[in-house]
């Protein structure tokens, strides 16, 4: 999936909606409990509910990958699930890998070969030699942690050394790796003020943007500082829509929710005449 293809779907369905598809067995309704993969077939309701205002689904791995082979049964189930019913929605693995080229190549085979993702998270601290295994597939995505939401990116993220913040330069230097078709950046909705000058170093590259809902981050400032003539923009919500209620009822106010953020989203894309 190339960026006009990405940015077709988000005019079809005039949302840049990303999902989060965090699912913890905990917070499953009990009635679901009884199922033979439980956690598979409470993405499988939340996607049937929320397929029409999502433009992307985001399963974060360790919390498949914490319940061990049965965990990864349920994320390959429900990735098979998504591009057999919905073939035109963006899949990423948020993996958040990285590594020596050679474990890089591995871990790029894992999620992008052996399963159909279409973009891997990944850390840029190993540097271009950790990257670029991921980049060598064809229509498949790196997105890179740029500037991240997490109270923790003080420690690192914003190191000013000859007035370029250690962001600025993943920002700046990574371009060199991949292009606007297979390279994408993680910001922090929590850091939306940021965004400003982000866009001034990456004008053209989608932005991966957390944050929003639970978290705290704002949709309105997001789009005011993020949004660029091709939408840009990816922002994704997950515990505010998944886990929105815990009752039999929990897939149609799910669904609820994502309309209700894809409602406001079309608001900003009609305002920058993108719809």
């Amino acid at each position: 999936m190339n960026h006009l293809q990405i940015f077709s779907n988000i005019v079809q369905k005039r949302s840049f909606l990303c999902v989060g598809l965090d699912t913890e067995f905990e917070k499953i309704p009990s009635i679901l409990k009884i199922e033979k993969d439980p956690v598979f077939e409470f993405n499988k309701r939340i996607i049937d509910a929320t397929h029409e205002y999502a433009v992307a689904y985001k399963p974060n791995i360790a919390f498949y990958e914490s319940a061990g082979a049965a965990g990864w049964i349920s994320l390959e189930s429900t990735v098979k699930y998504i591009k057999k019913k919905h073939p035109g929605i963006f899949v990423i693995a948020d993996a958040k890998r990285g590594d020596i080229g050679n474990t890089s190549k591995m871990y790029a085979k894992a999620f992008l070969e052996n399963m159909p993702f279409d973009a891997i998270t990944v850390a840029p601290y190993m540097g271009e030699d950790s990257i670029t295994p991921f980049l060598s597939y064809d229509e498949k995505w790196v997105v890179l942690l740029a500037l991240t939401s997490n109270k923790g990116a003080d420690d690192f993220q914003y190191h000013n050394e000859d007035g370029i913040k250690l962001f600025e330069r993943v920002l700046t230097v990574s371009q060199k790796w991949g292009t606007t078709d297979n390279l994408m950046y993680v910001v922090g909705a929590t850091r939306a003020e940021m965004i400003k000058d982000i866009r001034k170093i990456v004008p053209d590259h989608f932005l991966l943007v957390p944050g929003v809902g639970a978290q705290g981050g704002s949709l309105a400032e997001v789009a005011k500082y993020g949004l660029n003539n091709k939408c840009g923009l990816l922002v994704n919500s997950s515990r505010g829509i998944i886990f929105a209620d815990n009752t039999e009822n929990f897939a149609k106010v799910a669904g609820e929710k994502a309309r209700e953020i894809q409602q406001e989203m079309e608001g900003y894309l009609s305002e920058r005449n993108l719809i």
